[in-house]
C-alpha cells in the first residue's frame, strides 16, 4: 500500500494455509487487564527521556523537527509480550506538545500506514492540518517496531519493494517465484529471532505502552491506510482506552491480508482509465495518445518492449533498467493520487518510458530518478512491510494457486491483474504466531473514505463501518485518491474531522463531502 502523507511520500514512493495459526498465549491475552501479574507494569511506568531528535550532522529530519519544537524519546517495549522479562527493543516517538494548555484535550498518536511507514516526522504537518484544534493536543508520532528509528529491520534486500508484476508469461512468473522466495530466505537468515514478533497486534500493544508512558488514561489516534487497521486492532485489544479515533482510508479486517491488493483491482482499473482520459486531453503535452484506448495501448506496448529487453532509462549514474515485472508497479504507484500535479508527474514519467521503449535516449527528472532509486535499490521499507503482512495472516503456499489467479485475471486486467495476483514473500514465510484480529467490540471512530480510493477501497471502509456501529462514515464523493484528511486539500473533510477532534462528538449520522472542482 502507498502511504498518503506528503512527508512519507517524500521519503518513500511506495503499499501486500496448511496449519492453523497459533493462538495468543495466556500471558498476552491478559496483558490489557493484569499488567503486574505479567511483568508489563515496568514498561507502562517507565520514565521517558525527552531530548533532541537530531541524530547526527546529516539528519535533516531531526533538524526540521527541532526547528518545529518537537522532542524525541525512546520507549522500551518487550520483543515478545508473552515473555516480558526477556529481550527488549525500543520504539522511537516524537512529541509536539500542546501550547493551549488551558484547553488541552490530550495526546493524539499518529500512524501513516504502510505497513512499514514512519510517523516520527509527522507532528508538525498534522499540527498544521488540525488548524485551531492543533495547539490543544500533544501530537505524538512514532516509528512502529522494526521501522525507521525503532530497531529497524534489515534483511539485506537488493530492492525497495517486492510488489512486482508476474510479467507477461510463465517464465517471468517462475523467476518471480524464485526471487520472492529468496527475499523471504534473506529475512529468515538474518532476522529469524525477531520475525515472529513483527505483527500489528504487537504494534498495538506498543501503542498502549506508549499511552501509559505518556501518562494518558485514553489516547486519541489518527491512522491512514494500514494505520486504520492498526487503530482497529488497538480498539479490540484495549477496549475503552481510545478517545477520538480518525481512520482515513480504512480497511475492514477481513480484507487485510498479504494479498490485500486483490480487493482493489476494480478501483485501480477505474483510476487508470480516469488517468488515461486526463492524458488523452493533453496529448499535445505528453504525446501518449488522443483517446483513452490509445493511451492504454501505449502502456501495453511499453510493457511488451520491456519484456523483450529491459528498458534503459536515464544516463550515467542515474541509469536504470526496467523489465515487464517492474513497469506495471510504476503505473500502480501513480494511481493513488488524482490531483493534476500527480497526474502530470506520471505523464512525464510515462513519456520517458515511451521513448526508452523506442530505443531513444532519455533524461530523468529528479523526482523520477529518486523514485527509481527507492524502488530498485533498497530505499523503501519493503522488508518491514512484508514482515508485518506475513506476520499478521498466512498466505497461500502453492505457487500454482497464484499462477491460476494471474491467468484468470489477465484476460480482463492484462496490466494490473498479474501485479495484484502475483506471488510474494509471504508464500515462503513462517506462519503467524497469533490468529488475525476479529472485531468483537464496538468502538467510536470517524472513518474517512473517498469513493474511488484505489488502495483501501470505499467498499472496505463501509464494511468496517458496519462492524463498528458506534462509528460514523465521512464520504468524499468523486475522488480517486488514497489519504484525504490534511493531505488532499478538501476543506469540507478537513473541517468535519477537526470539529470531531475539537469536540469529541461524532455527527448524528454519516456525512458526505464532494471533491472540489469535480
Amino acid at each position: 500500500m502507498i502511504t498518503p502523507r506528503p512527508a512519507v511520500r517524500r521519503a518513500a514512493a511506495a503499499g501486500l494455509a496448511l496449519a492453523a495459526c497459533l493462538t495468543a498465549s495466556p500471558a498476552v491475552a491478559t496483558a490489557a487487564t493484569d499488567r503486574d501479574a505479567t511483568g508489563l507494569d515496568r514498561y507502562y511506568r517507565q520514565h521517558l527521556d525527552w531530548g533532541s531528535c537530531v541524530q547526527g550532522p546529516d539528519d535533516t529530519t531531526g533538524r526540521d523537527l527541532e526547528k518545529a519544537g518537537v522532542q524525541c524519546a525512546d520507549v522500551t517495549v518487550p520483543l515478545d509480550y508473552a515473555a516480558p522479562l526477556g529481550r527488549t527493543i525500543t520504539v522511537a516517538i516524537s512529541r509536539l506538545k500542546a501550547t493551549d494548555t488551558r484547553h488541552r484535550i490530550g495526546a493524539i498518536l499518529l500512524n501513516n500506514g504502510g505497513p512499514g511507514s514512519t510517523a516520527l516526522e509527522s507532528p508538525p504537518e498534522i499540527r498544521q492540518a488540525m488548524k485551531d484544534v492543533g495547539p490543544r493536543y500533544d501530537i505524538v508520532g512514532f516509528d512502529p517496531r522494526f521501522v525507521g528509528r525503532s530497531t529497524p529491520l534489515d534483511c539485506g534486500w537488493p530492492v525497495g519493494t517486492n510488489i512486482l508484476s508476474a510479467g507477461l508469461g510463465r517464465t517471468s512468473f517462475e523467476r518471480q517465484a524464485a526471487f520472492q522466495k529468496d527475499l523471504a530466505d534473506k529475512c529468515r537468515a538474518t532476522n529469524a529471532s525477531v520475525l515472529p514478533h513483527i505483527s500489528t497486534r504487537n504494534t498495538a500493544r506498543d501503542m498502549d505502552v506508549i499511552r501509559g508512558a505518556l501518562g494518558e488514561r485514553k489516547i486519541s489516534y489518527l491512522g491512514y491506510s494500514y494505520g486504520s487497521y492498526l487503530g482497529t486492532v488497538y480498539t479490540q485489544l484495549f477496549p475503552g482506552r481510545s478517545d477520538r479515533m480518525v481512520l482515513d482510508g480504512a480497511i475492514a479486517p477481513h480484507h487485510y491480508s498479504p494479498r490485500l491488493l486483490q480487493y482493489a483491482l476494480r478501483e485501480n482499473e477505474q483510476a487508470l482509465s480516469a488517468w488515461a482520459d486526463w492524458a488523452a486531453r493533453r496529448n499535445g503535452t505528453y504525446g501518449l495518445g488522443r483517446t483513452r484506448a490509445e493511451v492504454l495501448a501505449g502502456i501495453d506496448r511499453i510493457v511488451a518492449a520491456a519484456a523483450r529487453h529491459p528498458l534503459t532509462v536515464g544516463t550515467g549514474q542515474e541509469s536504470f533498467r526496467l523489465d515487464d515485472t517492474q513497469v506495471p508497479f510504476l503505473v500502480f504507484v501513480a494511481l493513488a493520487d488524482d490531483t493534476d500535479p500527480a497526474r502530470a508527474e506520471f505523464g512525464e514519467q510515462l513519456a520517458v518510458l515511451r521513448k526508452a521503449a523506442a530505443g531513444q535516449p532519455t533524461r530523468l527528472s529528479p523526482q523520477f530518478a529518486a523514485l527509481l532509486r527507492l524502488v530498485l535499490t533498497g530505499g523503501l521499507p519493503g522488508a518491514a512491510q512484508s514482515a508485518f503482512l506475513c506476520g499478521d495472516k498466512a498466505a497461500p503456499r502453492d505457487p500454482e494457486r497464484y499462477w491460476r489467479d494471474i491467468q484468470q485475471s489477465r484476460a480482463k486486467h492484462r496490466l494490473l491483474g498479474p501485479l495484484v495476483n502475483n506471488i510474494g514473500p509471504c508464500a515462503f514465510w513462517d506462519r503467524p504466531r497469533e490468529e488475525p484480529t476479529q472485531v468483537r467490540h464496538d468502538a467510536s471512530a470517524l472513518i474517512v473514505a473517498a469513493t474511488g480510493d484505489p488502495r483501501t477501497t470505499y467498499r472496505s471502509s463501509r464494511d468496517l463501518h458496519g462492524l463498528l456501529p458506534g462509528s460514523r462514515l465521512l464520504t468524499l464523493k468523486g475522488a480517486k485518491r488514497h489519504g484525504i484528511y490534511g493531505a488532499y486539500g478538501n476543506a469540507c473533510v478537513d473541517a468535519k474531522v477537526n470539529r470531531y477532534l475539537a469536540t469529541g462528538e461524532l455527527p448524528a449520522g454519516d456525512e458526505t463531502c464532494v471533491k472540489q472542482g469535480g
